[in-house]
């Protein structure tokens, strides 16, 4: 048993040694390889940071829309409060907050203190001309409808005057069918810098099995297995994957470190530096996976050929 794992451990590092060695050997084809794994890995992180910048940027205008629901004077503040109860309970319904006359005034003069017109024209009535209601935010953009649809009973008519959507709820409408066409884009991107990754990796993997086909070839006749002569290839392959995964993580840094105070004018809640040294860990993890998985898969095929 010992001389087994013995023997394993040996052709393991010789499995290395030549790995190394045809990396090397092959410096300007390995070169290219990389290069173009690294844009592929570069657009593969990119399109992960942008679904991060996506989905918060989505998730702010969220916060700032509604739909308001106001009611007529002669409706008590319990009824008010009771519907506002009923209105939690809707699975559709993210928050409800209701929003009383002498609220509604205050705020009101707040946000138009700097305008003397409006502020005389207020001191100059003899009640208070703003109406009670009720702040709904949903759970997701596309149930306002639903919801808006919930006060059509005509129950309803006798004390709700009128029910309004927020005015910015096209432009999320619109938003979010961009993000979703970047998205794709985004996709297909990467899935085109992929295959051209491979097929680079591929030509490369073939160009180093033709320079060492005698080798190979004495190797087969000596009774070399197959594994052991695929071995080297598949960790040219690793390497490959390994530095294009690390130095294309390298550059995304300054990237995001120039960029973010840029997306913070525009985005407040987003913080990619932030982000960055929080999940740098599973970014990472993610381009190393996807650069090994795609060096490997390419040099298997490469080698697999060749033996057919």
């Amino acid at each position: 048993m010992v001389v087994l794992y013995f023997d394993m451990l040996v052709a393991l590092s010789r499995i290395i040694k030549y790995g190394l060695q045809n990396f090397s050997r092959n410096i300007w084809l390995s070169t290219s390889t990389i290069m173009v794994m690294i844009l592929a890995l570069l657009v593969f992180e990119g399109l992960i940071l942008f679904n991060v910048i996506a989905s918060t940027t989505v998730e702010s205008l969220q916060d700032k829309i509604d739909i308001s629901v106001y009611f007529k004077t002669n409706v008590a503040e319990d009824d008010i409060l009771n519907m506002k109860r009923a209105l939690e309970g809707l699975t559709e319904v993210k928050k409800v907050e209701y929003i009383s006359r002498d609220q509604a005034l205050e705020e009101f003069k707040i946000r138009h203190a700097e305008d003397e017109v409006i502020t005389q024209t207020l001191e100059e009535l003899d009640s208070n001309p703003l109406l009670a209601s009720l702040n709904i935010k949903a759970k997701d953009p596309s149930e306002y409808g639903v919801i808006a649809a919930y006060f059509d009973d005509a129950s309803f008519q006798d004390v709700v005057e009128n029910v309004s959507y927020a005015q910015n709820q096209l432009v999320i409408d619109r938003l979010a069918s961009v993000v979703d066409a970047s998205k794709k884009g985004g996709i297909i991107l990467t899935i085109f810098l992929a295959l051209s990754a491979m097929l680079v990796t591929f030509n490369t993997i073939r160009l180093a099995i033709y320079s060492n086909r005698e080798q190979i070839g004495i190797m087969q006749l000596i009774g070399a297995s197959h594994k052991f002569i695929r071995g080297p290839y598949l960790v040219e392959g690793v390497i490959y994957g390994i530095i294009a995964a690390i130095l294309s993580f390298l550059i995304w840094i300054p990237i995001i470190k120039g960029g973010n105070p840029y997306l913070s004018n525009f985005i407040p809640e987003l913080d990619l530096v932030a982000y960055l040294g929080s999940h740098y860990v599973a970014l990472l993890s993610y381009q190393l996976l996807f650069g090994i998985s795609l060096s490997v898969v390419s040099s298997f095929i490469a080698i697999r050929r060749y033996f057919k």
